[in-house]
């Protein structure tokens, strides 16, 4: 497995409930970006429209020698789940309240481009605080034992 893209400021904005793992349609040239690394993940968000799973705000630089081929950065992006978990997703976001938020994008043993997709609660500015604390003693304590 090939980490492609990683979004750290998913696991400091949001508490993670669970995590679903979904293939992602792209072209010909998007997937050669991907191989080399070009994507960002920090913006993007995930919506369930017409019973289908996009992806927002997914940067997939233009590859170099995709000329005419390639397509727009920035344009949605269908994600490929099975119809029971996006009946799972429709439920937690609309009766919950709760987020689509990407933590990772990888390439898997099959050279499959997959996205970790996670179904979030949004974080208080003291919840963050708190968890800064809490790593700040953990890391403390963890020097103290090391001497």
């Amino acid at each position: 497995m090939k980490l492609v893209a990683n979004n750290k400021k998913a696991r400091h904005d949001y508490f993670i409930e669970e995590t679903y793992e979904a293939g992602i349609a792209l072209t010909g040239t998007e997937i050669k970006s991907v191989r080399q690394s070009r994507v960002s993940i920090k913006e993007s968000y995930a919506k369930i429209v017409d019973g289908e799973v996009i992806i927002y705000g997914m940067n997939i630089s233009p590859y170099e020698q995709g000329n005419r081929f390639n397509v727009e950065p920035l344009r949605p992006r269908k994600l490929l789940l099975h119809k029971r978990e996006i009946r799972k997703l429709i439920g937690y976001t609309t009766l919950k309240g709760l987020t689509l938020v990407p933590l990772r994008m990888y390439i898997n043993d099959k050279g499959r481009a997959k996205v970790e997709l996670a179904v979030a609660r949004g974080k208080k500015e003291y919840d963050k605080r708190h968890d800064i604390a809490k790593r700040d003693a953990d890391r403390r304590m963890q020097q103290a034992t090391r001497r």
